[in-house]
């Protein structure tokens, strides 16, 4: 369970930067070189909120090796996202 509610918590935590960073103008490297425009980040703030419903879900009904499998699966998906704009985060 606890695996579960890390998960929710760093979903969550993606979600509100991803739902962020689409609020601002993009940078030269995410922006032009890597193509993260505003859509692209939202896109990845609606993949991170279902996996808080998938994280919520598996708390729920006490599922801990569904829970370890969504976080493994969900670090996969943040790691590209950060590294997707990261490198344009010192243009700003």
């Amino acid at each position: 369970m606890i695996w579960s509610l890390a998960g929710c918590a760093f979903a969550l935590a993606v979600a509100a930067a991803a739902w962020r960073r689409s609020r601002g103008a993009a940078g030269f490297y995410d922006g032009d070189t890597y193509g993260m425009d505003r859509r692209a980040h939202v896109r990845y703030a609606a993949i991170s909120l279902a996996f808080v419903s998938y994280f919520a879900f598996t708390s729920a009904t006490h599922n801990v090796a569904a829970g370890i499998a969504g976080l493994a699966l969900y670090a996969l998906v943040a790691i590209f996202y950060a590294t997707s704009f990261l490198r344009g985060s010192s243009d700003e």
